[in-house]
């Protein structure tokens, strides 16, 4: 959400302000939030530092970043021309489908692909699960964190620009605030699990397309939007505590399954 305030207004003031070409605009925010992934890599894989400090660390600089860049003043695009392009290819419709939908289901048939046709998603899952043994079986696992890293700040860059033509102003104290536990939570709901190694890009998909339906459920039983983040982190804690049982059911049958297995091949062999 952080990175998504400081691209934004990066990006918003480089068009309005600074009268660059949508254009060159464009790449140049998804090359920043590649940056971004590079820099949370080389943390993670060369100074070893834990994934969640890491992100909680980006969090609040990026956040007190875009309220600098800005001086906390909210931007916008305004009465400027010159997008009106990139506007419709971000905004805009085909057929009356949303260009915003559209990308999403490109985005996650590419990424269905790199994950579960490649060898880079097999070894993406390989970490996930057990990094040190991933790592004995010749995996270079820092390669593959920090490429991980790097295509999420590459989506994040694009996403930026769709949620800066979404909003069409940017608030840096306010804007994408709590996203990152949107993400979480549309992990959850797609079964994906908090222990790594475990999940697929359809159920993220439809995650996020349940967490969105789950949203608007609320407001339309009336419940108070003062409760959204109340009924977002249920979600997460019973999708945690579904994992734990799920975990704690498949370590019983393995162990059922390896004790008989055992006592099969400890009977004697009749004549």
């Amino acid at each position: 959400g952080s990175m998504f305030a400081l691209i934004g207004v990066v990006f918003i003031d480089l068009m309005t302000n600074k009268g660059m070409a949508w254009e060159l605009v464009l790449p140049l925010a998804i090359g920043l939030g590649i940056c971004f992934g590079v820099i949370h890599g080389v943390l993670v894989t060369r100074f070893n530092m834990q994934p969640f400090v890491v992100t909680l660390c980006g969090l609040l600089i990026y956040r007190g970043a875009a309220r600098y860049y800005m001086a906390d003043a909210t931007i916008g695009f305004g009465y400027a021309g010159g997008h009106e392009t990139l506007e419709w290819l971000a905004s805009g419709r085909s057929l009356g489908v949303p260009h915003t939908f559209i990308a999403f289901v490109a985005v996650a048939i590419v990424m269905g692909i790199v994950l579960h046709r490649s060898v880079f998603g097999r070894y993406l899952f390989a970490v996930g699960k057990n990094e040190e043994a991933a790592r004995y079986s010749g995996i270079p696992t820092n390669l593959v964190i920090a490429s991980a890293y790097v295509i999420s700040g590459a989506l994040a860059g694009l996403a930026a620009v769709f949620l800066a033509f979404y909003t069409y102003s940017i608030q840096p104290s306010a804007h994408g605030n709590f996203y990152e536990l949107y993400g979480i939570a549309a992990a959850v709901l797609g079964g994906c699990s908090l222990r790594g190694g475990e999940g697929s890009i359809m159920g993220i998909a439809l995650g996020t397309v349940l967490l969105q339906v789950l949203q608007n459920l609320v407001n339309l039983l009336g419940i108070p939007t003062s409760l959204n983040f109340a009924v977002m982190g249920t979600v997460i804690l019973l999708g945690v505590l579904t994992d734990q049982q799920l975990q704690r059911r498949r370590a019983r049958l393995l162990a059922v399954k390896a004790h008989q297995a055992k006592t099969l091949g400890a009977q004697p062999a009749r004549a």
